[in-house]
């Protein structure tokens, strides 16, 4: 009574189809599929940005200069 049956979301379906044709509801769905590849692109650009990041900071780590090795501030006395 108060539910759909399948019989009734076919004839939705149909007449989605039969609105927009299955060329266009394929390009829609395909450029979803690029926004959902993008946006795992990107996060796993940014987990590899915060795990370079951390290993740069880390005291003794390759990237990161020893505390003896770091430049010291000179002033210079003018007077």
């Amino acid at each position: 009574m108060g539910g759909l049956s399948i019989w009734h979301w076919l004839v939705v379906l149909a007449a989605i189809t039969l609105i927009f044709g299955v060329g266009r509801i394929g390009n829609v769905m395909g450029e979803v599929g690029k926004g959902i590849k993008n946006f795992k692109q990107a996060m796993n650009e940014d987990e590899t940005k915060k795990t370079e990041d951390a290993s740069m900071s880390a005291t003794g780590s390759l990237n990161a200069p020893a505390p003896e090795q770091q430049q010291q501030k000179t002033t210079i006395n003018q007077g």
